[in-house]
């Protein structure tokens, strides 16, 4: 198959699972702590709880929320809401009320499904919802059914419209008021295919070990339907920690994991690393943020597993481009545009003017997997789709064979005196220094030059001098890119799915003293 080419695609996500209940109904689907499913009792728990949903009244055209940990129950959840007809909205357990209130103002959900652990947090938001469910032990909850007193519903799986809404994923909010991305059931099923044509899974093979959180539009997509799409078995990790990730590597024979750089790096520093048996690894895929090229070198060296990179955003289904697993893999690039995708690169002012390969400008795209809408925000659904294209905020440009190689965030970009700078070669070029685990490179203002950079900078032993760190660089980037100032700390602040908040660290690069000198 060419990476051209195109995979079967299912009308929806509830398909293929209802599917893959019928080809292998016996294989195990799901593993989480001392709890598994076979895809029979997976696609009956899900058919048992949409019915129960749907009799709330939870059906077409509602939107029910998701406050969950990684669990088996949502992965249930998140099928059963789809199969219901509704649109599954999940967010982030950690929330606090005010940030739970905060998105729910715009979610206008009249369903909820949240872990006991989290009834605190829910309560004060309780009022908003017709229904509501608890998953946990606490007496007196209103409890889900769980599969093994529902065998009744085996193959009775409702199967959605696909034209219908099938989830509305909040970003991340890192820069202001999360964003509903609101994506159709189409969108989402064929954006599996598409990622399946440059990376492809083996049917009834794959054992897919899920890290990151379910919430999170990345895990959902390479886990949880990349799973039930080839009939493997997803292995869910409750929280990360590096022993139990390795440990789980090796006990259920672990193919596909899926990591971040915050992942492959933690794993990477574990004392316990040199000593796990990854043997059955054969693909890594990593997500959620830019991944460094010499973390990369350093995992692939270290564990002799490949390590597929992609790139992609909430609004776009989420996957645009991925390197492919056979062929040319270009370290650095995120690799080729996938099918029925086309990419472009526009001039940053307008977004009018295409650019030439090797240019550096906004990406924009258009597919099938492109986002209907913002949620209830016509102005900024105005701004991100224009014309059929995507404009993603990305800068990046285009290699002679179609590459795409990311250079930063728009909202990143760094004028100093004139010259635009993005933080991300810096970071890199940092990257590679053998004293700097992490790094993180903000602009903040300045009187004289309009912007100057502050590198934020984590050390790999012990940190080296300041003069030595700027002569390193020195070495690699012409002076107008050069950090006004390092400062040095145990680690760098993350949001909840293990990106490096930006907006964190240029509130503290504000407050350095001296910054502007």
């Amino acid at each position: 198959m060419t990476h051209d080419a195109m995979p079967p695609v299912w009308p929806t996500v509830v398909h293929m699972l209802d599917d893959a209940a019928r080809q292998c109904p016996e294989g195990i689907a799901l593993i989480c702590g001392n709890e598994q499913l076979t895809y029979r009792q997976y696609a009956a728990c899900v058919a048992g709880m949409a019915e129960q949903l749907r009799q709330a009244g939870l059906g077409v055209g509602e939107r029910v929320v998701l406050f969950m940990s990684n669990s088996v129950d949502i992965a249930i959840a998140t099928y059963a809401v789809q199969a219901a007809g509704a649109q599954v909205v999940p967010l982030n357990p950690a929330y606090t009320a005010s940030e739970l209130n905060q998105v729910l103002d715009n979610a206008a959900a009249r369903g909820i499904v949240y872990d006991e652990s989290a009834h605190a947090v829910v309560s004060s938001a309780l009022h908003r919802f017709d229904a509501s469910y608890r998953i946990g032990d606490a007496e007196g909850s209103q409890r889900l059914h769980r599969w093994k007193a529902q065998p009744e519903y085996a193959d009775k799986l409702l199967l959605p419209d696909p034209e219908s809404l099938s989830t509305l994923q909040y970003t991340g909010g890192t820069t202001g008021v999360p964003k509903g991305v609101s994506l159709s059931h189409r969108a989402v099923a064929i954006n599996v295919s598409q990622r399946e044509a440059l990376v492809p899974t083996r049917p009834e093979a794959e054992r897919v070990l899920a890290i990151t959180p379910l919430f999170h539009v990345y895990a959902v997509s390479m886990g949880l339907y990349l799973a039930a799409y080839c009939r493997g078995t997803l292995v869910i990790v409750a929280r990360y920690k590096p022993d139990i990730v390795l440990d789980s590597i090796a006990r259920y024979d672990i193919t596909l994991m899926l990591g971040s750089p915050t992942i492959f790096m933690g794993l990477m520093g574990y004392e316990g690393f040199a000593r796990a048996d990854l043997t059955s690894l054969r693909l890594c895929s990593s997500g959620s943020s830019a991944l460094a090229e010499d973390t990369l070198r350093r995992w692939e060296a270290a564990t002799g597993c490949t390590v597929c990179e992609g790139y992609g955003q909430t609004e776009a289904g989420p996957v645009l481009a991925y390197n492919p697993y056979s062929g040319v893999r270009k370290l650095g690039s995120v690799g080729l545009a996938v099918p029925q995708t086309e990419i472009q690169i526009v001039d940053v002012h307008d977004g009018d003017k295409v650019l030439a390969l090797g240019e550096v400008g906004e990406i924009r795209a258009r597919g099938p997997q492109i986002m209907s809408e913002y949620f209830r925000r016509p102005v900024e659904t105005a701004e991100a789709l224009r014309d059929g294209w995507l404009y993603t905020g990305d800068i990046g440009y285009l290699d002679a064979e179609g590459y795409l190689t990311i250079c930063d965030r728009k909202k990143e970009l760094v004028i100093v005196s004139g010259f635009n700078v993005y933080p991300r070669e810096i970071e890199e070029v940092l990257f590679r220094h053998p004293n700097v685990s992490e790094a993180a490179v903000v602009g903040v203002p300045d009187d004289y030059r309009g912007e100057v950079l502050v590198a934020y900078v984590v050390a790999d032993g012990t940190p080296v001098a300041d003069d030595d760190l700027m002569s390193y660089l020195a070495k690699h980037l012409v002076k107008y890119k050069w950090p006004a100032q390092i400062v040095w700390v145990d680690q760098l602040p993350k949001t909840p799915v293990g990106k490096v908040d930006k907006k964190r660290i240029r509130e503290m690069a504000a407050q350095v003293p001296g910054y502007d000198s």
